[in-house]
């Protein structure tokens, strides 16, 4: 795949910023990115590149499962990958293309490939190897995940500091969204802690990994001279990091962020603050499921939101962006 696609072609409807946001694990379903595959030679293109690259063929997985295999982790973050990188074709073969980009964790090595700051292929044997680590560090542990609703992020994470046991908050989604992880003894204590300080919920989720959390540190350990040997560039277009949320300049910059991410909350809430600080006005959620577009919704007010993860979603997607481009959301048409 061209890395350098997405910096050689203006976009059909040109605003401020386009941002496009890439899913994490969890959006995975079975049929998703087939029937754009199906439709689009662009999209079947991906699907080969990556499969060639870790020796899985992730149109069939995605196509007919089993759904125990798609969930495995170290098939579902190739899968995810795959399956937004497709979606990111067919946008451009529509003339959609990104000026920033940011994903959910798994999500970033998308938003990475997007940038030109990493090779599908390459991407595709990293996640895979990621998946991997990731699962065996969870299996060592009995742990849980809660989502904390109605409560600002400062106060979750003191709350998790104070309670005994291990429980640190893993993702700030949006405002008055926070997820929490750690043994199941400290989060269930810390959902107590957390009501009686004003939470409007806390509820256990069914994903119990305590990915983002200091349990996770073997993986990354894992994980850093497999990103050491893979080939790392700039990106073209602004990439927001997951640990930082901002922009990422450099290749040690990037594998500096993929390590520590493994680790460390992720703070997507603050990095839609951040692209939106750059200038974003439409966001276009590239995967399966539509959740990323909820959390930009509650985070950036006015924000043009469209999800794309099917023909449907595609039409209706670019309808929006040309009528954005007529005048109703600050857009202007380029020719160019």
């Amino acid at each position: 795949m061209d890395q350098q696609a997405g910096a050689r072609h203006a976009p059909r409807w040109a605003v401020a910023v386009i941002a496009f946001v890439y899913p994490g694990q969890g959006a995975q379903y079975i049929g998703m990115g087939v029937e754009l595959a199906d439709r689009y030679a662009c999209a079947r293109r991906v699907f080969k590149e990556a499969s060639v690259a870790i020796d899985v063929d992730l149109l069939e997985l995605c196509r007919a499962g089993p759904e125990e295999h798609l969930r495995a982790t170290e098939n579902t973050q190739p899968a995810i990958l795959t399956c937004s990188t497709a979606v990111t074709a067919v946008l451009a073969e529509h003339d959609v293309q990104p000026h920033v980009v940011a994903g959910l964790s798994l999500g970033e090595y998308s938003a990475l490939v997007a940038a030109g700051a990493m090779s599908l292929a390459d991407a595709a044997r990293v996640v895979r190897q990621r998946g991997r680590f990731m699962q065996e560090a969870a299996d060592r542990y009995e742990t849980a995940m809660a989502a904390i609703l109605g409560l600002d992020g400062d106060t979750v994470v003191e709350v998790c500091r104070t309670t005994p046991g291990l429980v640190e908050a893993a993702n700030f989604n949006a405002p008055g969204q926070v997820v929490i992880a750690g043994d199941v003894e400290a989060v269930e204590a810390a959902c107590h802690r957390l009501r009686a300080a004003g939470a409007k919920r806390a509820v256990r989720l069914a994903v119990s990994a305590p990915f983002h959390t200091s349990l996770m540190r073997s993986a990354a350990e894992a994980l850093a001279p497999v990103l050491r040997a893979t080939t790392i560039v700039a990106p073209t277009i602004p990439v927001v990091c997951n640990v930082t949320a901002a922009p990422v300049q450099d290749a040690e910059a990037i594998h500096t962020g993929l390590v520590q991410q493994v680790t460390s909350p992720v703070r997507w809430e603050q990095s839609m603050r951040a692209l939106h600080a750059l200038g974003a006005s439409v966001f276009v959620e590239a995967g399966p499921g539509t959740t990323l577009a909820g959390l930009v919704r509650r985070t950036v007010q006015g924000a043009t939101v469209v999800s794309v993860e099917n023909q449907a979603t595609l039409e209706s997607a670019l309808s929006i962006l040309k009528t954005a481009a007529s005048g109703n959301a600050g857009v202007v048409e380029s020719r160019a």
